[in-house]
């Protein structure tokens, strides 16, 4: 064996016998066993706490209108008429903008005309062929003459009302692009028109939760403006493909949005619930302890003596945190009392008091004001 080959085996041997130690009797230097009759350290502390956790996924998305389109005309002309403002909330078919349409509306006029007179036409021959006065093809010929009659009048019809701009469906108006007189070309985008309730909010979920994915699944919304607060949606689609490039599944959840905080192309964070609520021991994020060797508490015990509390410190493993909580997944029991503030000043063995006088209250959804 070459001697690189010994050097590598004896730093293996000493690093686990290193990490041994550790978990073994605590972390070395500052939390080596107190000396007998040391003076007790005043520290805050809570109990650990049993909670029912529902898991979520903390997911990235964006806010889009349940209907929402940029309102243009698709034919060119000078704006005669508006009959709307920016930012106000109309109805399905309220009239928005008219463009000057007097020549293709005198056309309009013409061509009914021409109609009319073809219907006068066919009824008076009509009558005539009773007593064959005329020939049925010229009755055939009339009846033809007054259908290309109506056709060309309702052709017209929807062309004159190509230069009218309605909104497609309830909503609210953006800021408009267009000032009475102007002149807009085809195509021209006049004003956004939204729907604000309800919203929907896109997101992407990795391909391996598909199988864990339904609609009516419960999630919730938040958005940078209103920090804090929460907003209840689920899901009510699914993507039917798995994005190729991403290997994600765009998911769409639904929320009602009645008072029009919330507005398309936000972007918000969004929590999916999936499985089952859990359980799980419970304590403030101030009382985890993190060093090179894992994550420590100190907990503390009766003394030998039966009386006062001594630090005793312990590794735990970690799951998920939720605001001022973070879930142990092993190494601490329901009940036991944890060291929150003042750990710095401990070692395994040293006595303590407890004062939780000045210490904030840990929440699960702190808000900002907190």
């Amino acid at each position: 064996m070459s001697k690189k080959s010994v050097i590598g085996l004896l730093a293996v041997a000493l690093l686990a016998g290193a990490s041994y130690y550790v978990v073994k009797h605590g972390i070395p230097g500052r939390h080596a066993p107190a000396h007998r009759g040391a003076p007790a350290q005043t520290v805050a502390a809570q109990t650990a706490q049993m909670q029912t956790w529902q898991p979520a996924m903390e997911l990235v998305g964006e806010l889009r209108a349940s209907k929402g389109a940029d309102l243009a005309l698709q034919v060119s002309g000078i704006v005669q008429s508006l009959s709307f403002e920016s930012g106000d909330t109309v109805q399905a078919g309220a009239p928005l903008l008219r463009l000057v349409a007097d020549d293709q509306a005198a056309k309009l006029d013409s061509l009914k005309a021409t109609a009319e007179v073809n219907a006068l036409i066919l009824k008076r021959d009509t009558e005539q062929l009773k007593i064959k006065a005329v020939s049925q093809a010229t009755v055939d010929n009339d009846e033809a003459n007054l259908k290309n009659a109506k056709a060309l009048v309702a052709q017209q019809q929807a062309l004159v009302a190509q230069y009218s701009l309605t909104a497609a469906f309830a909503g609210r108006l953006g800021i408009r692009g267009v000032d009475l007189g102007q002149y807009l070309s085809a195509g021209t985008t006049i004003v956004t028109l939204q729907a604000l309730d309800p919203l929907f909010a896109d997101f992407f979920v990795p391909q391996q939760f598909f199988g864990r994915l339904k609609v009516g699944q419960p999630t919730k919304v938040k958005v940078d403006s209103f920090p804090g607060q929460e907003f209840a949606a689920a899901v009510s689609a699914i993507n039917a493909k798995v994005e190729t490039g991403s290997r994600n599944v765009k998911v769409r959840a639904v929320l009602n949005n009645p008072d029009g905080r919330l507005v398309p192309g936000m972007f918000a964070k969004v929590a999916l619930e999936i499985d089952a609520a859990e359980k799980f021991v419970t304590l403030p994020q101030t009382a985890i302890v993190s060093n090179p060797y894992g994550s420590t508490v100190f907990v503390l015990d009766k003394g030998a003596d039966g009386k006062g509390l001594v630090a005793r410190e312990t590794f735990v493993k970690l799951g998920q945190a939720r605001g001022d909580f973070v879930a142990v997944v092993s190494g601490l029991k329901e009940g036991e009392t944890v060291v929150v503030a003042g750990q710095i000043k401990l070692r395994n063995g040293t006595p303590v008091v407890i004062d939780n006088n000045n210490i904030p209250e840990a929440k699960l959804d702190p808000k900002v004001s907190d």
